[in-house]
């Protein structure tokens, strides 16, 4: 019956300021986490959940009651709003929260509402009223006969047409799949995989920071143990391979052993996670098939844009055609440069050169210095980009207001509130950017209340926040890489879908859309980090104050462009090898390892490596169960929308109103097929079988994959 979207900051003050703002604080009235007075305390999560199913069972009493269809439809969004908002909070704060027992009171909120979702989602008298309502139409605006069909599709979704047993079955199935999701997330963090190294001299200096000291025996053995002590003699370093400390190691270490030794171990953990995934991809084929479904993939795509697995997976194939001559071209040009600097007898590329070739060939073609360019990127000065921004597209500011006391979660955290002068306060934002030890890995945005209408006069109001983990010692000194900026224009195009979207209800605010529009706003976002004519507006030397070089944009966008068809080869290969665990019969023959490895083999020009296990760390096959093609969907409508709206003047006050209010004021309101016709033209969505596919042309032309 609901469906849950849970995916920075606009304004940086001086420490003073900030003192001030503190002092203030200690005037205002105490609250609770994210402002809920129940919060004030780890237990008053279970209030919270006490409080949201109480007035739920009293809606749903008077749902039972047969009212007008705009009252059944506007009760039953009330009954989704008090049940998400606590959802959304529990999952924010089980990410981000120091405190354990309000990690652990979270953990319990959530999975107490998910139980009684299902208990929502098995009740009749719910099912018949919306079926009512649909039959009274002509008493519906077009949004309410639109969440009408939803929530009824959303509802057979959850088995209430079956039998009591069936839905019995499908209850405790979502029920599996829920605590399985967990599970293979909780493994990627606990168990990233490790690497030893001896002698320590063999990885660079400048990357000891990641390492951990160990220290063997001079004499050592394969049957001697590693370990700390003062009776040793030959030190080494362990090298946890979580993904950022892999990279760098991949990036920056020219002993091609020790590259070999840590893609390995980075590529086989966690391996209890083959186990949990074989476990969820049954449950959820299970699920599909008691629901009438051929596959799970089958499941998942009802009412997105793709519609089934047949026309995603056409996509992709396309796609994949489409890309593989500049791959080529580009695993050439590599293997060349590889062959220059080791010598002729080099006979192929193993896939843990990629990144360091890569990296070493585009500071050569274009004469870059990454730490340079990060000195341009402070995270402040990113801050007062999207703040400029906001304003030039849109005519709102981004102003940072005092926290509460009790409110936040952490003293990294800012609160801001973004108005407009004429329509007054739209939403606020939290911001969490910096990592630290307890706090989840991820980059990501959360809703914690979606924007609806309450009456006429009377408007609830989007409250959100932006998860990052950049590294520094406090907020004023970080500096990012560029990588890091494109990830926090990518998270910012979500906040702002979710703050100006004004739809009547929230089952359709913000990033409630279908799965594979979602991620269209933060795509287009990204073009943002690559545009000189904005960069030069903010991004300035951490110590000078001397705006970004242009040849220095010049020169990323460059390197960017170098690979990117290799770039793109590997997105498809990830979404067709979501598409296909999603697709396969439990009774295949075929473990999960040997369908990454074909598809590795027919669909990229890196070889595969025999043994890895890529994927138990590919946390978007829980979390986008047959959904990854979604980004790919997304790039290419992002591309049109660039192309066409923006491109020419990417700070015009006219195409920012454009975006707006055909765009993302809707929030899911609105067919994305309409939102993109209104937008950018008819072109840019095309009828494939019984469903709808981006146009690849803008995309394509971008990276010139066409000769």
């Amino acid at each position: 019956m609901l469906r849950l979207l849970s995916r920075k900051p606009a304004a940086y003050f001086s420490q003073g300021r900030r003192f001030q703002h503190s002092a203030t604080a200690l005037l205002m009235k105490e609250t609770g986490l994210y402002g809920f007075d129940h919060l004030k305390t780890a237990k008053g999560f279970q209030r919270m959940v006490d409080d949201a199913v109480e007035r739920s069972n009293e809606l749903v009493n008077y749902i039972a009651g047969m009212p007008p269809a705009p009252e059944i439809i506007k009760a039953m969004d009330e009954i989704s709003d008090a049940v998400c908002t606590v959802i959304d909070s529990a999952e924010l704060c089980r990410h981000t929260h120091r405190d354990r027992e309000f990690v652990r009171e979270a953990n319990e909120a959530s999975l107490r509402l998910n139980e009684y979702l299902h208990y929502l989602n098995s009740n009749p008298s719910l099912y018949n009223s919306i079926l009512r309502a649909e039959q009274n139409h002509h008493l519906l605006t077009e949004e309410a006969l639109r969440a009408a069909r939803h929530l009824r599709t959303d509802l057979e979704k959850g088995g209430i047409h079956l039998s009591p047993e069936k839905l019995d079955r499908v209850n405790q199935l979502n029920i599996d799949i829920l605590q399985l999701c967990r599970e293979f997330n909780e493994n990627i963090i606990t168990d990233p995989g490790h690497v030893d190294i001896f002698p320590a001299s063999r990885i660079p200096k400048q990357l000891h920071h990641l390492t951990k000291a160990i220290y063997r025996p001079s004499s050592f053995s394969p049957t001697t143990t590693v370990g700390t002590g003062s009776n040793i003699k030959e030190k080494g370093l362990r090298l946890t391979t979580e993904p950022n400390r892999l990279c760098s190691i991949l990036q920056l270490v020219s002993d091609n052993e020790v590259r070999k030794l840590a893609y390995i171990a980075g590529n086989s953990a966690p391996r209890a996670n083959l186990l949990v995934l074989d476990k969820l991809l049954s449950a959820r084929h299970e699920l599909s098939e008691v629901l009438g479904y051929k596959t799970y993939s089958e499941f998942a795509l009802k009412g997105n844009m793709a519609s089934s697995p047949e026309v995603v997976v056409s996509f992709l194939h396309e796609m994949s055609k489409m890309v593989r001559p500049k791959a080529e071209e580009e695993f050439k040009k590599i293997l060349d440069f590889k062959r220059g600097r080791m010598g002729q007898s080099v006979e192929d590329l193993e896939p843990w050169d990629e990144a360091y070739f890569t990296r070493m060939m585009k500071s050569n073609a274009h004469d870059l210095d990454y730490s340079a360019v990060a000195s341009f990127f402070s995270l402040p000065q990113c801050i007062e980009g999207l703040k400029f921004l906001s304003e030039s597209l849109f005519g709102v500011k981004f102003r940072e207001i005092p926290l509460c006391p009790g409110e936040s979660w952490h003293p990294d955290v800012l609160k801001l509130s973004i108005h407009h002068p004429d329509e007054g306060d739209l939403g606020c934002l939290y911001l969490d950017l910096r990592s630290r030890k307890g706090k989840h890995p991820i980059c990501a945005h959360f809703a914690i209340k979606g924007g609806r209408k309450i009456s006429d006069t009377d408007y609830q109001l989007p409250v959100v926040a932006l998860v990052c983990n950049f590294s520094g010692s406090n907020l004023q000194s970080v500096r990012l890489h560029h990588s890091d900026v494109e990830t926090l224009f990518h998270e910012f195009g979500h906040a702002l879908h979710s703050l100006l979207s004004r739809t009547d209800y929230q089952h359709f605010s913000g990033t409630r859309v279908a799965l594979d529009f979602a991620e269209t706003p933060s795509n287009l976002l990204e073009y943002y980090a690559w545009d000189y004519r904005f960069l030069r507006t903010f991004s300035k030397h951490y110590s000078t104050g001397d705006p970004i070089p242009e040849n220095m944009v010049k020169s990323l966008l460059g390197a960017k462009n170098m690979f990117a068809a290799t770039e793109l080869q590997r997105q498809v290969f990830y979404a067709l090898v979501d598409q296909e665990l999603h697709t396969q019969l439990p009774s295949s023959s075929k473990d999960s390892i040997s369908i990454v490895a074909d598809l590795k083999r027919e669909h990229m020009s890196w070889g595969y490596v025999e043994g890895t296990c890529w994927h138990t760390r590919f946390s978007h096959l829980v979390s986008y169960g047959a959904g990854y093609y979604s980004y790919l969907f997304a790039k290419c409508f992002a591309a049109t929308i660039w192309q066409k709206v923006l491109h020419e003047d990417p700070l015009s006050p006219d195409a920012g109103s454009a975006l707006r209010f055909k765009f993302l004021q809707h929030g899911g309101a609105k067919d994305p097929a309409v939102i993109l016709n209104d937008l950018v033209g008819e072109s840019s969505a095309i009828r494939n079988q019984n469903g709808l596919i981006p146009d690849i042309t803008s995309l394509a032309e971008e990276l010139t994959l066409f000769n």
